[in-house]
């Protein structure tokens, strides 16, 4: 079973086809940060059973992807950015054609707002995902980078109410009920979440900030109704008490929240603990003490990499065997490396680019021996 999870992911990541609010596909914060958490704890499962050259590779995946949530999803030097006084910050999530040399000022879609509205968005776009990284143990509670993005959070996303504050999923969701408290139709004004501050809570554990995460435990608390169930969303606009909508009190919409409440118990226990206690221990060992990089920068199909930094080894990956015909002279002169299976339905090639300067390069196609044919396409990656 967990072979075959880490292989989905393997397989199928970094890139997230819906992001955890069911929305959007790409580079997301709060996916990458449990696809790497993932990935190592499958690695350390697959040493147990002595299947080490699948620990091995689940482990430099991670490393790849773990250094690449910066290249992916941090926006620097934007106008948001400016507008709020720091550098940069994670977005809500990034285009799935973004690679390691493209600009953040891609755009993604919002499906949430009503039609004949601008549906698109640059990467102003920032939500409370970002936190994961933190959560899962891959980014440390003080990185200026998490730092920055909080600011950006609470500026745009935090939603002061009687029971204290809550936060919206993103900037200009539409996820909510109508200003007239009409009900979401495919179009609305996104509310607070209360499990947003249950997650918020555990961010200011990890940072020390006891009294402030108690706090926030109390708002979770604060934040239901008669009946003690917890909402998807709270209301956050003046009573309308023919709707029952309330300040600070259940919208309309799902009540019981169950992922809410799991957040809820996890809270207590984490505070509890003194800890997040269900923090992966993998990650933090392996990125914020050991401060782990990666050998290997891979390519792929659903990933090309552009650019391999100074010292990366270039590992080329796919989903059937291959021979990899390559060369870094213009096709003067080439060479043929055949894939090795990693035993997750990966196969894997290393061309030896530990040496490249910046702006050499490599040219590389395909044989497909199994179909018999070429890829009939060229694929170029530059020394960075």
């Amino acid at each position: 079973m967990v072979r075959r999870a880490a292989s989905f992911i393997a397989c199928n990541g970094p890139v997230t086809q819906q992001d955890r609010w069911e929305e959007d596909g790409g580079y997301s914060p709060f996916t990458l940060a449990v696809e790497v958490a993932g990935l190592l704890a499958a690695a350390e499962l697959a040493d147990a059973v002595r299947e080490f050259e699948i620990a091995s590779y689940l482990r430099d995946l991670a490393d790849h992807w773990n250094d690449n949530i910066e290249r992916w999803t941090y926006s620097a030097n934007g106008d948001l950015a400016r507008q709020i006084g720091v550098d940069g910050y994670y977005v809500r999530i990034a285009p799935p054609e973004t690679d390691c040399s493209s600009s953040m000022e891609d755009f993604v879609v919002i499906k949430n707002r009503p039609r004949g509205e601008d549906r698109e968005r640059a990467s102003q776009v920032i939500s409370p995902d970002a936190l994961a990284l933190v959560r899962f143990g891959l980014r440390a509670p003080d990185d200026p980078r998490i730092l920055n993005t909080i600011k950006v959070i609470d500026a745009l996303l935090r939603a002061k109410l009687p029971q204290g504050a809550v936060w919206y999923r993103y900037n200009d969701d539409g996820y909510g009920e109508h200003a007239d408290g009409g009900p979401f139709d495919g179009a609305g004004i996104g509310r607070p979440w209360p499990l947003l501050a249950g997650e918020r809570a555990h961010y200011e554990l990890a940072a020390g900030n006891i009294i402030g995460a108690q706090e926030l435990l109390r708002t979770v608390e604060l934040s239901t109704s008669g009946s003690r169930l917890l909402p998807e969303q709270v209301w956050d606009s003046a009573d309308i008490p023919e709707r029952e909508l309330f300040l600070g009190k259940p919208s309309g919409s799902a009540c019981p929240l169950v992922w809410a409440h799991s957040e809820y118990i996890k809270l207590v226990r984490s505070m509890k603990d003194g800890k997040i206690f269900d923090q992966p221990p993998q990650t933090v060992k392996r990125y914020r003490i050991e401060q782990r990089r990666a050998v290997y920068w891979e390519w792929r199909f659903n990933n090309k990499c552009r650019m391999v930094p100074a010292g990366k080894t270039l590992r080329i990956a796919v989903l059937a065997p291959a021979t990899v015909h390559w060369s870094s002279d213009d096709w003067q002169t080439s060479h043929d490396l055949a894939t090795r299976d990693t035993g997750l339905g990966i196969h894997v090639a290393d061309l030896p680019t530990a040496q490249m300067d910046p702006g050499d390069n490599v040219l590389f196609t395909f044989f497909w021996p199994q179909a018999q044919r070429w890829e009939g396409a060229d694929f170029s990656v530059q020394g960075e």
